[in-house]
């Protein structure tokens, strides 16, 4: 695509109004849409806070408004690899101190979670087992090669 010098272009600390869709290209959800705002409203994006992974962002940067491309994403640069370590036993008490009243739990549930120092997590009930719950921490695309369609519709 090829622009005039008074198109505006992405950079690291741009307002981005799109359109994108994120698509799996492996697993059980492989070709169906993730997110798609295609089908609604367009997104804005703020680059450099963490909104996106970087290797997301990356795609964005030097772009000119009115871009519209599809790239193939490996997943370390998206969302990373699973992380074993992410997948935790959690109490039945804790699960109850963080869900909304009488929430009956089942596998594939998000639950949020509070930190002690007060940040929020979400984890996916994988398995109940007595008194225990196995969250996965992961985030859901993580290790998942992907395919991202990007519209931009302004920049600021």
């Amino acid at each position: 695509m090829t622009s005039s010098p008074d198109v505006a272009h992405v950079h690291a600390d741009s307002y981005v109004t799109l359109h994108y869709r994120i698509e799996p290209l492996s697993g059980p959800a492989a070709g169906t849409a993730f997110v798609d705002t295609f089908l609604d409203r367009p997104a804005t994006l703020q680059m450099g806070i963490g909104q996106w992974a970087p290797g997301l962002e990356s795609l964005l940067v030097d772009q000119p408004e009115g871009a519209h491309f599809t790239r193939d994403v490996p997943a370390a640069q998206a969302y990373g690899e699973r992380n074993p370590e992410l997948l935790r036993w959690i109490s039945h008490d804790e699960m109850v101190r963080n869900a909304p009243p009488d929430t009956v739990f089942e596998a594939g549930d998000m639950i949020e979670f509070v930190a002690p120092n007060g940040g929020r997590y979400s984890g996916v009930l994988k398995t109940l087992q007595g008194d225990d719950a196995l969250f996965d921490f992961n985030h859901p695309l993580a290790g998942i090669d992907l395919q991202v369609e990007i519209r931009i519709l302004g920049v600021l």
